[in-house]
């Protein structure tokens, strides 16, 4: 076995270290891994997401449902919607 030593700061290796976590994996089982996939594609394999929301999404989610609940009757037209916007 080789020793592959990796510098980045704090705050990247705590971010995903966390990350990788999620998916059951340290930092090490994901390197590894992602050192096979380079060799088994002959490529750089950068295309990896994480399926949740990002922070804009959750807000517009949280503001849809407050509009929900707070009953009211909304717009009665297009026109009075973008009368409202200022469009």
């Amino acid at each position: 076995m080789a020793t592959v030593t990796v510098r980045v700061d704090e705050q990247t290796k705590k971010l995903a270290s966390a990350l990788a976590e999620e998916f059951g994996f340290d930092l090490s089982s994901v390197t590894r891994a992602f050192y096979k996939q380079m060799i088994r594609e002959q490529a750089i394999p950068l295309n990896l997401s994480h399926d949740s929301p990002n922070k804009k999404t959750v807000d517009a989610v949280h503001e849809a449902d407050q509009l929900l609940r707070s009953q009211d009757e909304g717009y009665t037209s297009p026109d009075a919607m973008f009368k409202s916007l200022g469009i």
